[in-house]
């Protein structure tokens, strides 16, 4: 093989023995497990709002963005359910460019991927313990999901892996309901399949065993718009594209029917500003069709401290290295005029 191998990383259990949650901790992923999965399944009618930076790059400014959002959740708290985003490792379209605190704990440092295990497992728990939020997550290496299982509420499955069999079947045995984005190419009848394999059992090989999985009755659709044959970015955020998925829902025999509304990606061509705009259409649709409004479960959002963008080197404290996200006064002032239209 044409790979060098550095050395072999400490197992999921070593991991958590070395760094375990307290009971008070555990009991609040439990709680929020419970009131995320009432949300999906209808039997609460608030709104779920994922939100947070587009990638985990600093433990400092993501904490202090966290609480920031645990005090506003509090304004909210009655029409309003708010997951923070701590994506730790970020999938690349050409595999260049910062993967995330998993491959890089200093992002102008080299990779360290024991280091980043423990670093985006302490991140977690410090969100836990200092804020009450169990967090989100990106799916990106199915066979790294253990390090995490235990502490976050929720996973998203991404665009480019929503295809890939081990990313479904793995989905399938998480206790976490799971988010499964539209491809780039915009099929939903991929999500849609995805969804459905998520759903069921499975037996499969997972780091080395034969796995039984007991499916997730908590898979979900999310809307992230997808590029056509010319590239550019198209959305499916709108009235008849929630429409279409309400049709394609009721050709499934699957439970729990929802989908999350991701405003940015290419629903928003990358343009952050857009996502105030985004959410509160859907928030219309939702109240012209009752079909749709039982459907929409909730959004996506990516925001921070800053407003935009920035090179890694230039340290602008709280401003993403990634993708261009909402400042936290715009962010701040949307989820208050969310809540005023619910």
């Amino acid at each position: 093989m044409n790979m060098l191998f550095e050395r072999k990383l400490a197992i999921p259990m070593e991991v958590k023995e070395m760094y375990p949650l307290t009971g008070e901790m555990s009991e609040i992923v439990r709680r929020r497990d419970v009131e995320i999965k009432n949300i999906l399944s209808g039997k609460d009618d608030r709104l779920l709002l994922i939100i947070g930076p587009c990638s985990a790059d600093n433990e400092d400014s993501v904490l202090d963005y966290i609480t920031r959002l645990a005090t506003l959740q509090e304004k909210v708290k009655d029409k309003i359910y708010i997951i923070p985003r701590i994506y730790t490792n970020k999938p690349r379209t050409t595999g260049d460019g910062y993967k995330g605190l998993l491959h890089q704990p200093n992002p102008e440092g080299k990779p360290d991927m024991f280091k980043g295990i423990v670093m985006i497992r302490e991140l977690h728990m410090r969100a836990i313990k200092e804020t009450g939020f169990s967090c989100a997550d990106e799916m990106l290496y199915p066979e790294n999901a253990k390090y995490l299982d235990d502490l976050l509420a929720y996973v998203a499955i991404g665009a480019r892996s929503v295809e890939d069999q081990q990313h479904r079947l793995t989905a399938s045995g998480l206790d976490t309901p799971v988010g499964m984005k539209n491809p780039t190419g915009g099929d939903i009848s991929v999500m849609m399949n995805s969804i459905t394999a998520a759903q069921h059992k499975h037996t499969f090989i997972y780091r080395g065993w034969e796995a039984h999985s007991q499916g997730n009755p908590y898979a979900h659709a999310i809307l992230r718009g997808y590029v056509d044959a010319r590239g550019r970015s198209m959305p499916n955020y709108h009235y008849e594209d929630l429409q279409e998925l309400c049709a394609a829902y009721a050709e499934k025999d699957l439970v729990n029917p929802g989908v999350v509304v991701d405003c940015n990606h290419a629903n928003s061509g990358k343009k952050p500003l857009e996502q105030i705009r985004i959410a509160k259409e859907v928030i219309s649709s939702c109240k012209y069709n009752a079909d749709i409004k039982k459907l929409v479960k909730g959004f996506m959002i990516e925001s921070y401290i800053e407003d935009g963008a920035q090179k890694i080197g230039e340290h602008i404290y709280g401003k993403s290295i990634t993708d261009a996200c909402l400042g936290w006064e715009k962010s701040e002032r949307l989820v208050l005029e969310l809540a005023d239209m619910l």
